[in-house]
């Protein structure tokens, strides 16, 4: 009797002892991510959760929201033909960024990853742009693109043409767009060089060797080893050129303020314009929560149908 109770005496405080480490190992764990989570609470889901309720006023950002107005600055948003031509503005820089920019980062790294010569030259001078700030490379192509021949440097080349006349660049409804989705891929361009490079680095140098055996030539080698392998680096590059168009601003404002009569308008622009520039706080708020619905939307989407989680890859 005296063995058996000691035995379980033994098991039972080793038992306490193993709940015990259990309890410090979760503990410790909270106490590293109480401070991010509190630091999450007061910075991202309490603006968030304001912008829903005074979206849900017409107020001006002075003093207390007391005109209660429900869902009105939504329908209105939705209806307003200028946030229409913002979104699909929004839609047709993403269309372009995936049919122009990323298709030209991937062809250009896909050079520049090879024996090329001058290689890092060439690497250090498409990444270049984006390390500027978007201020300053949205002054530099407002001189560039300046009307005025004695200042603007595409249309003092123009000139020179016999027969062609200056244009208005960032002035024509038709032009304005183009022009703008050149400076953004010109200033993004880089980033998503680097990240294909990278990918590219990952790539096995066996696995092409072993292809080029077979008789692969370099179009089946892109074709069939070098895409298929750098699916998880397009899929994040499509991500965040995504998302990076429905969220652009800096360049847009600075260029366009979404000029000439909207034609450059983006989601971003739109927000600012009424936020703080004609001080619709309400509607503003309500516009940003109709801006959070769109891209968390695309967001969860695509992660769930595009990019699962590693632990689901089976290949």
């Amino acid at each position: 009797m005296n063995g058996t109770a000691i035995q379980e005496g033994e098991k039972k405080t080793a038992f306490s002892g193993l709940f015990s480490q259990k309890v410090q190992k979760n503990l410790a764990i909270f106490l590293f991510l109480l401070p991010g989570f509190i630091f999450f609470l007061i910075f991202q889901v309490y603006p968030i959760l304001q912008s829903a309720y005074y979206s849900l006023f017409n107020w001006t950002g002075f003093g207390p929201a007391t005109k209660y107005i429900g869902l009105e600055n939504y329908g209105n948003i939705l209806t307003d033909p200028v946030f229409q031509k913002a979104f699909v503005n929004a839609v047709t820089l993403i269309f372009l960024s995936l049919l122009i920019q990323l298709p030209a980062a991937l062809a250009l790294a896909i050079m520049v990853g090879r024996d090329l010569p001058g290689r890092a030259f060439f690497r250090t001078i498409f990444f270049m742009p984006y390390v500027i700030s978007e201020v300053i490379t949205a002054i530099m192509w407002l001189n560039i693109y300046n009307a005025d021949p004695s200042k603007g440097f595409i249309n003092a080349v123009l000139t020179l043409i016999p027969g062609v006349e200056a244009q208005p660049w960032l002035g024509d409804m038709k032009l304005v767009f183009p022009c703008l989705f050149l400076v953004l891929t010109w200033k993004y361009f880089g980033l998503h060089m680097l990240l294909y490079l990278a990918g590219l680095q990952g790539i096995p140098a066996e696995v092409e060797e072993a292809a080029r055996i077979d008789g692969a030539n370099s179009g089946q080698l892109i074709w069939n080893i070098t895409l298929p392998m750098l699916r998880n680096t397009i899929a994040t590059t499509v991500y965040l050129s995504v998302l990076g168009s429905l969220q652009q601003f800096i360049l847009v404002w600075v260029m366009t303020e979404g000029g000439p009569s909207h034609a450059s308008e983006m989601l971003a622009t739109y927000l600012y314009r009424f936020s703080f520039k004609r001080f619709q706080l309400g509607y503003g708020s309500a516009a940003a929560l109709v801006m959070l619905v769109i891209a968390l939307t695309f967001s969860i989407t695509y992660n769930y149908f595009v990019r699962p989680p590693e632990y689901l890859n089976t290949d």
